[in-house]
């Protein structure tokens, strides 16, 4: 079976746990016309990942909380801006770029320079309303929806639109970095659309403040290979740098001058 309708099967399990604080394998099989052995495979994957706590015939909620999105966008701003200046380079003329939820993609979305001439494909309603009428970026907006604090659509249906596109490049948010489990996400959901994104993609960055460096959020999204390339700030801890290089993935510098310094860059 496809790797999406796992991943869809997944999130509406997800979805059923959040509403009654546990499922039943043996409930959930009919409910999905699958095999009880491929519901158990579901919750042990889920489980691995730390999206649910097994237990006898079925699984537990468990609990994983976000900023809303609202909230973050009011924060270090500054800092942020600094995060797109470097991130926006990578963009070239003519791509098709998915933004990704995240304060700091839109700060990256405010960054994008005037005639660059690209599509923009975003599931996130802050990020398309700060492109709307710009006439040299064909706006593209997933529908579904609404996660309150994701703050864009990540349902079944904004799934299914995301898996009929090939971005280019898709410019991803995350909510945590380490270098023992990659990068991680605090809602299910979220992890899911994220994961579909960047399979999607032929290319992937995310740009990432210090805080969020060591991180492990609980929802799996992308291991530290490429295509991956990650904006730091300055004051990111040079060894992980340096292991991330080893990983195979660039590292760019959040500076004024967007300058590269790893992974073999000048």
């Amino acid at each position: 079976m496809s790797d999406h309708f796992v991943s869809e099967r997944q999130a509406l399990i997800l979805a059923q746990l959040r509403q009654s604080g546990r499922v039943l394998a043996q409930d959930l099989a009919q409910n999905f016309g699958v095999s009880e052995d491929t519901v158990r495979r579901d919750l042990r994957e889920m489980a691995a990942r730390g999206e649910c706590l097994r237990v006898y015939g079925g699984a537990l909620l468990s609990d994983s909380k976000t900023v809303p999105l609202k909230t973050r966008i009011a924060e270090d701003a500054d800092r942020k801006a600094v995060l797109a200046r470097a991130a926006v380079p990578l963009l070239e003329p003519d791509m098709v770029v998915f933004i990704d939820a995240g304060s700091t993609n839109l700060a990256i979305a405010r960054a994008i320079p005037v005639g660059l001439n690209i599509t923009v494909v975003t599931n996130t309603p802050a990020i398309a309303a700060e492109l709307t009428g710009r006439g040299d970026i064909d706006l593209v907006l997933i529908g579904g929806k609404v996660d309150p604090a994701v703050g864009a659509a990540i349902d079944a249906t904004a799934l299914r639109q995301l898996e009929l596109m090939r971005p280019d490049l898709c410019i991803l948010g995350v909510c945590g970095v380490a270098t023992e489990t990659g990068l991680s996400a605090d809602v299910f959901e979220d992890a899911v659309f994220k994961r579909l994104a960047c399979s999607a993609s032929h290319r992937i960055v995310a740009a990432i403040t210090t805080e969020k460096l060591g991180h492990k959020a609980a929802f799996h999204v992308h291991d530290f290979s490429p295509p991956l390339s990650l904006v730091l700030e300055q004051d990111a801890d040079r060894a992980l740098v340096e292991a991330l290089s080893v990983k195979g993935v660039d590292v760019h510098c959040g500076d004024d001058d967007a300058a590269r310094f790893s992974h073999g860059q000048a």
